[in-house]
Formats: C-alpha cells, structure tokens, sequence
C-alpha cells in the first residue's frame, strides 16, 4: 500500500514527517527541565540562590524570545534545513558544555549554557509551526497538537531521568549533558527531510491551504509579502496574541522552574519530586495532543483555551492552598491546563492567515515576544518568595495571571480575524 504524502508540494511520506517532527521536538526541553530536580545538588556545589537559579530559565527563555523575532529573517536567508539543523547543534553543544568546571564560576557557566540551549531552541521552535502548515494543510490541528506533545514529552523524560541518572552513578553536571545525545541522533534525520522539503520560502496559496477560520473571513485583505513581517508588528492583534501567550506561558516557566524545588522544600527527594515534574509533563502532553484534536471541528478555539485557562487556576490554587492535598492530581489538572493552552494558543496564531509562510511569521512573532515576557515569570516567583518567605503568594499570582488571560482570550473571534490583521 502507497503511504500518501502530505501535500501536493513534496513528496515525503507522512510517517517520515511524522517522525522528523517528533525527533527534532522532543530534544527542545530537556535542557530546561533538567536543572529543576537536581535544584539542590545544584546549589549546594555551586552556591546559586534563589534568584540566580531563576536565570537557569529566564536566560533562555528570553533568548527563545528574542530567537523567535529573529526567526523569519533566519528563515529567509538560512532556509529551513540549515536554520533548523545549525540550531539543533546549538542545543547539543550547549548541553555538552556542563560537563566543565569553572571553580566558583561553575554557576555562571551553567547559566550561560542555558542560554546557549535556549539560542538554540528559537529558532527551531519559531519555524517548525509555519512548516507543519505548509506541510500538512489538512491537518493542521491534530499535527501542533503532535508537535506540542513531543515539546512536553520531552520535559518529561529529562524531568524523570535526569535525577534517577545520578541513583546510577552519574554526577550533576553528566545528568545535564547525557542531552546532547538524542538531539545528535536526530540530526541526520532532520537533515535528509528538510533537504527534501526544499525552502518554504516561496510556498504560495494554494488549493491545498486548509480551511481555517480566515477562510470564512475573507472580507478584507491582508498582506501578500511574506518576508515582510513590519506590518504584523503594526497591528494589533499580534501584540494581544504576544502579551496573552506571554502571560500564560509564565505558568508553565514558574513550574519548570520552582515545582521540583518547592516540593523539596516539603521533604521530597530529588528523585520524588522530578517523579512528580514529570507527571506534570506527561500531563501537558496528553492535554498538547488531545485538545487540538477535541478543537479541530471547532472554527472558534475560544471555549477550549478557557477551559486550559480554568485548568491551571484550579492547579495553581491547589499549590498554594493544599500542596500536600493530593499532589499527582493536582500535578496532572495543572498539566492538562499548561499543555493544552500552549498547543490551543499555536492553533490560533496560525489559524489568523491562510498563507503558511505569514502564518509561521505570526507565530514567530507571538513566540518571540511570548518568551520574552515569560522569562521574567521564574524571577518574579523568586522575588515573591524572598518578600513573603513562602511559595504560595507566588503560586497565588500565577492563578491570577490566568484567570486574567481568559479575559484576553475573548477577543479572539475567528470570524473577524481577517479584518484585524487588515487595520
């Protein structure tokens, strides 16, 4: 039996895309997911405190921000291949880098490393959504739901095995770096498929481009200039996307960063509470992956991000007021809240133009800012912690950051998309 392809511009088999999408994506978290378990070992050798071990997140979650601004200007002049696969060397080499020691800067080092991961994983991340656009026209939903899977996938073995490698014998610094490996594993595969696929930059509407719910929209007309994202920077519904999916995506920086840490300070061991991150992940990526695929026959998206949005007030509660009241379940409701709001928020931006390559600017742009705003999620816990000498009043502000972006999120009504971006 033939395997079809995915669209009519190539011809790679839909399996081969499949896993290509998975093995480049799955190798976008562990970096950052890592640190958070091994949050005392961590600090007992390196003498980073509170704040400072916030920049462990908050460097490359910046840089993700400001990568993904970068991201179609990259695009254009690299192409797909080598943006992608240059970065993916980026991550390997920066985890490969904390195996080093560097005496009392050994701290530094490993901020810096973080940073390196994170330059690394913006541009990846900015551009794989634009080509699962171009690539799989049909089937948009189910394919970010994948992709978001395979993200929080990802944190969850590294959040799993990264402590239970140390039981083994490894020390901190070699649980860190065993990540480069599968991110050099992928790298053939990535290779050999992007140079398949050839440069989206020059993919066209077409009769293949999904419905989607500009589709009903068509009113007024958008820009056709694809290298051009000045003007979706002048409209302003990329700013409300930036801001709202910055804002949500604090929650999901904070836990990364704080959840392991925080059950510690409970009694957990180390093995415990990464046991519990990665419930949390396993979480996200059901959530990631089913939601968008609950949503497909959706044209408004809107009910199920509030229903993510509900998910995470109700698990941010939970820490704050009954920490010790059921952990695992209240780990996976915040799972399923984080999950399914970043892989719904992806859908959207993407769902706002019919044309692959300003559909991928867009999210680009979103990401880009999004990151940016979150990075400073982690510090603002730590900073909440040092005033009030506990976690909840920061695990209190997360819920409210929540419950403050379902506000944000009615203002998306597909049906006047095209006129939005049009002003």
């Amino acid at each position: 039996m033939t395997i079809p392809t995915l669209s009519s511009t190539n011809r790679i088999p839909a399996w081969l895309w499949l896993c290509v999408v998975v093995l480049i994506t799955i190798n976008l978290r562990p970096f950052l997911t890592a640190p958070g378990p091994l949050g005392y070992a961590i600090q007992q050798a390196t003498g980073m405190d509170l704040r400072s071990f916030s920049w462990l997140t908050l460097l490359p979650m910046a840089l993700m921000g400001i990568g993904g601004w970068l991201a179609p200007s990259a695009l254009l002049r690299l192409g797909a291949r080598n943006a992608i696969c240059g970065s993916l060397l980026l991550i390997a080499l920066g985890c490969a880098l904390r195996l080093m020691h560097a005496g009392a800067a050994t701290g530094s080092l490993l901020i810096a490393t973080a940073g390196l991961c994170g330059a690394g994983v913006a541009l990846v991340q900015s551009i794989v959504p634009g080509l699962i656009k171009r690539q799989s026209p049909h089937n948009i939903a189910p394919m970010m739901g994948l992709y978001s899977a395979a993200l929080m996938g990802g944190g969850a073995l590294s959040a799993q095995l990264s402590p239970l490698s140390m039981q083994w014998g490894l020390n901190w610094q070699q649980a860190l770096a065993i990540w480069a490996i599968p991110v050099l594993l992928a790298l053939p595969l990535a290779w050999y498929v992007l140079t398949l696929m050839g440069s989206p930059a020059s993919t066209q509407p077409s009769s293949t481009t999904a419905p989607t719910s500009t589709s009903t929209s068509t009113s007024a007309p958008v820009p056709v200039a694809s290298s051009d994202t000045g003007w979706l920077l002048r409209r302003r519904r990329t700013w409300l996307l930036l801001i709202s999916f910055g804002l949500m995506n604090g929650g999901y920086a904070s836990t990364v960063a704080w959840l392991a840490p925080f059950y510690q300070t409970h009694g957990w061991s180390a093995t415990q509470s990464g046991s519990l991150l990665a419930i949390l992940s396993i979480a996200q990526a059901v959530s990631a992956l089913a939601m968008p695929a609950f949503a497909r026959r959706n044209v408004d998206r809107r009910p199920w991000v509030i229903l993510a949005l509900l998910l995470q007030i109700i698990g941010f509660t939970g820490l704050a007021l009954w920490p010790d009241a059921m952990p695992k379940l209240n780990a996976i409701v915040l799972g399923l809240g984080l999950g399914g709001c970043f892989s719904l928020y992806m859908l959207v931006a993407l769902d706002h133009l019919p044309i692959s390559t300003q559909a991928g600017a867009l999210n680009s742009l979103m990401q880009g800012g999004g990151f940016i705003l979150a990075a400073l999620a982690p510090l603002v816990m730590a900073q909440l912690h040092q005033i009030s000498g506990h976690w909840a009043t920061g695990w209190l502000y997360q819920a409210g950051i929540a419950a403050l972006v379902c506000v944000l999120v009615t203002r998306f009504d597909p049906k006047g998309y095209a006129q939005v971006l049009a002003r």
